[in-house]
């Protein structure tokens, strides 16, 4: 080897092993805002826990290894998320936490002491964030606010939630690597429907039934309704609900004798032990989950109606409609609603595909659960 060669080589290497260089970069948020921002970032506060979700898509190796704190919600709204992640890495544990600052607790001192070059805030907390001046207060110390959304308008955020995302960690091609397998799998239903004169079920998306006595919260034309419409049945809640989130009465539900119940469960025992809720997520006991769901069948909302009578009673993951794995979700629907025209469609398989390419913790069964399984 030349001596020249060499050199070349060892410089190739050391550049190979020293962070990158960080230069402005000026981009467009979710709320429209024009922001510059130190990138690649080093050091970064999560908004909310959750966010690894697609942090963990675009820095695989080593999701945690940038985040210098994060608030506290995901060990509470996804324990089995969590123990994933702690299991491969341990360090989170020793993390900062944070409140919320929809609820006013995110406290602004605490997080400047940690030198963040950017706070990575969920879009639906916008207008309290601003209301508490905690927008201006970061400004002041010269930390920068990047808005993404999965959970407002994930059909319209995700994707571009996520190219934001890989500009301010460096890793624009990862980015585009998952916005390409996302597209094509939505395509899988998209494509299937809009070629075929289908009759659709009528839908009830049941969001977290069982979380509290009160009955029935839902999905208005955004988020988990717009799943439902785009995967070939009728959300019943879509004229009734008129922004993404809202509540159906028991009355509404019987009037309107949805030929299919879609509940969406977790494990929120942080928040209300031993409820009625239905358990899914990774690692689910399935058995547990299905006892609840039809538990959930004697609720006087579901009086008479065709979905319980014909065992049409379905429960699917929740975290679905706040994290970017939303096709996922897309095509399990689609093999409720439209079981004959998407026969061949396998969304576990999707589900292992996205792990075995994507994520940084292994796939583990617990998602979605049927009555008529």
């Amino acid at each position: 080897m030349s001596l020249r060669f060499a050199a070349s080589a060892a410089t190739v290497l050391l550049a190979s092993a020293l962070p990158a260089l960080a230069d402005p970069v000026t981009l467009t948020d979710i709320a429209g805002r024009e922001v510059t921002v130190e990138a690649p970032v080093q050091r970064v506060i999560l908004g909310e826990g959750r966010q690894i979700y697609l942090l963990g898509v675009l820095e695989r190796e080593a999701p945690f290894a940038h985040v210098v704190g994060w608030r506290e919600d995901l060990l509470q709204a996804d324990p089995d998320g969590y123990a994933a992640y702690a299991e491969k890495f341990p360090d989170l544990k020793d993390l900062p936490t944070f409140g919320g600052f929809k609820d006013g607790t995110f406290d602004v001192e605490q997080a400047a002491a940690l030198k963040p070059d950017v706070v990575l805030m969920n879009l639906e907390a916008r207008a309290a964030t601003e209301d508490a001046g905690y927008d201006d207060k970061l400004a002041e110390l010269g930390v920068p606010i990047v808005y993404v959304d999965f959970r407002e308008d994930p059909m319209a955020h995700s994707v571009e939630s996520m190219r934001i995302m890989g500009k301010l960690t460096g890793q624009e091609q990862r980015a585009d690597d998952y916005i390409a397998f996302a597209e094509a799998q939505m395509k899988r239903v998209t494509d299937r429907i809009a070629g075929d004169d289908i009759v659709r079920p009528k839908v009830f998306i049941d969001r977290a039934g069982g979380y509290s006595d009160d009955c029935c919260m839902s999905f208005g034309n955004g988020n988990f309704g717009e799943y439902v419409e785009i995967a070939g049945g009728t959300n019943i809640a879509k004229d009734i609900i008129p922004g993404t989130f809202g509540t159906l009465n028991p009355e509404q539900i019987i009037a309107s004798n949805p030929d299919q119940v879609i509940v969406t469960g977790g494990n929120w025992d942080a928040y209300v032990p031993g409820g009625a809720w239905v358990g899914l997520g990774p690692g689910a006991d399935m058995q547990a989950a299905k006892t609840k769901l039809q538990a959930l069948t004697e609720r006087t909302a579901m009086t008479g109606i065709t979905a319980v009578k014909t065992g049409q009673f379905h429960a699917i993951w929740h975290q679905f409609y706040d994290n970017p794995y939303y096709f996922v979700a897309v095509q399990q629907l689609a093999k409720w609603q439209q079981p004959a025209l998407f026969a061949d469609l396998d969304p576990e398989a999707t589900l292992k595909e996205l792990h075995e390419r994507f994520l940084p913790v292994p796939y583990q069964p617990g998602y979605w659960v049927s009555l008529n399984d």
